[in-house]
């Protein structure tokens, strides 16, 4: 039975091996060797997400440009064509026939220009060109937020690609070892020495650490993928690792306090918190500007044809203008306004509340990122350990074995150990990147 699973097993691993073998043969891939910081650029130039941020960006900017031209005088155009009826008399009253006077000349038209000069509304355009500041860095905050977002899970990506290659080296290395202490077993039971369940045993184990391997590959080609839809490439395109160790002992080591500060300074989602309680501010102060009086100067200039306003009537073209001082006291806003005030208020209050229970979950979240990242790094440490002590059980189970002074299932317990602790460290030291990263991120420094 255990000769059946085996040859079955390492039938399937062959053929998978060599279809792919020609598969890649006859149609290479593309192949990328990238660092973070390019996979970073690739996945921001690619994103829809963030081109359509940088568009929102682009409109906010445009919006305080129109915000500012409020302070330029307003100048208009006016003109007029008409033509007159003849002139109806109803000398018998309305409901008898009227006698028509003919008019000779039936024209009349006007045109003419007009300007009003705002000088002061309650201060209400200083505040609309604040607003639209406010607005359009609350839009480049929300850009790079979403820009952190992306790094952080082409990070991810681009770390599991770097697990998925180390996991690699490592299973080929224990397979070549594994195939090598295979012959050693093999001829001990010719010698006599072992039974052929030990032989089966070895066979075992080194076929289900070839689907192992098999299964690794799959997931480094799932990883791949995944970046390369990030980035615009093609699913299939072979990514390589420009670093090839993870250095954690180089990430620098801060204390929490310096983190949460840089935080409060740099984090994107406390900045827009801090924004958006700004607007609301300025939204409290912009209807309480409602019941101030509006002051400005105007003036006005046209040509009319006939002339009508003056007696005697002429027809003939005339042009008349005039300037001064407007003002204007907004009386019905003073019982209108009461209403718009208390909700203003209360959206302001609902935002203070908002953005103190933002400021608490970034200090939760970096104290998070913090302590998993401060573990990370301690299990590096221990990781290293592990394997020395795996290697030292397993050098002295693998010569009590040979001198049958062990088990079989001591040994093989000693290679799944000693291969356990292998995977360890480079799960150590993948995490504790990523931890950093996630670190970087909740204080608004990735």
């Amino acid at each position: 039975m255990f000769t059946f699973i085996n040859k079955l097993l390492a039938g399937v691993f062959i053929i998978t091996l060599l279809g792919s073998m020609k598969a890649n043969s006859q149609n290479p891939e593309p192949t990328n060797t990238l660092t973070l910081s390019e996979v970073w650029k690739k996945t921001a130039t690619y994103n829809k997400q963030l081109q359509m941020q940088q568009l929102k960006v682009e409109s906010s900017d445009e919006r305080v440009k129109t915000a500012k031209t409020e302070r330029l005088p307003e100048v208009s155009a006016k003109g007029s064509y008409g033509r007159f009826s003849n002139f109806a008399l109803y000398e018998d009253g309305l409901f008898k026939a009227p006698t028509q006077v003919p008019i000779e000349k039936k024209a009349t038209y006007q045109f003419g220009a007009e300007a009003y000069l705002n000088l002061y509304n309650g201060g209400k355009t200083t505040r609309e060109i604040t607003a639209a500041q406010t607005e359009s860095e609350l839009a480049k905050d929300q850009k790079n937020l979403s820009e952190q977002e992306l790094r952080y899970k082409a990070a991810a990506y681009y770390l599991d690609i770097y697990r998925n290659y180390k996991y690699e080296k490592v299973m080929l290395q224990d397979i070549a070892e594994r195939e090598k202490e295979l012959e050693e077993i093999r001829q001990l039971l010719k010698n006599g020495v072992v039974l052929k369940s030990d032989v089966l045993r070895a066979e075992l184990k080194l076929s289900k650490q070839k689907m192992t391997l098999l299964e690794i590959r799959n997931s480094l080609k799932i990883a791949m993928q995944r970046l390369n839809i990030m980035m615009g490439d093609p699913d299939s395109a072979i990514i390589k690792i420009a670093a090839d160790t993870i250095d954690a002992a180089a990430l620098p080591e801060r204390t929490y306090e310096d983190y949460l500060h840089q935080a409060y300074d740099n984090s994107y989602e406390f900045k827009i918190s801090e924004k958006e309680t700004k607007l609301s501010e300025l939204k409290l102060k912009q209807v309480k500007a409602n019941i101030m009086p509006k002051v400005g100067l105007y003036a006005e200039y046209a040509y009319t044809y006939p002339q009508i306003i003056l007696y005697p009537y002429a027809f003939t073209l005339y042009g008349l203008g005039q300037a001064g001082v407007k003002a204007t006291l907004p009386i019905s806003q003073l019982y209108m306004n009461k209403h718009r005030k208390a909700e203003a208020k209360i959206n302001l209050m609902r935002q203070e509340v908002e953005h103190e229970d933002t400021q608490d979950r970034v200090r939760e979240d970096v104290r998070a990122a913090y302590l998993r990242f401060t573990e990370a790094v301690t299990r590096i440490q221990v990781a290293k350990e592990n394997i020395a002590q795996a290697q030292e059980n397993f050098r002295i189970v693998n010569n009590t074995y040979f001198n049958q002074l062990s088990l079989m299932t001591d040994l093989l317990d000693a290679e799944t150990q000693l291969l356990q602790s292998r995977f360890d460290l480079t799960t150590a030291e993948v995490t504790a990147q990523l931890q950093y990263y996630q670190l970087l991120k909740a204080t608004g420094n990735l």
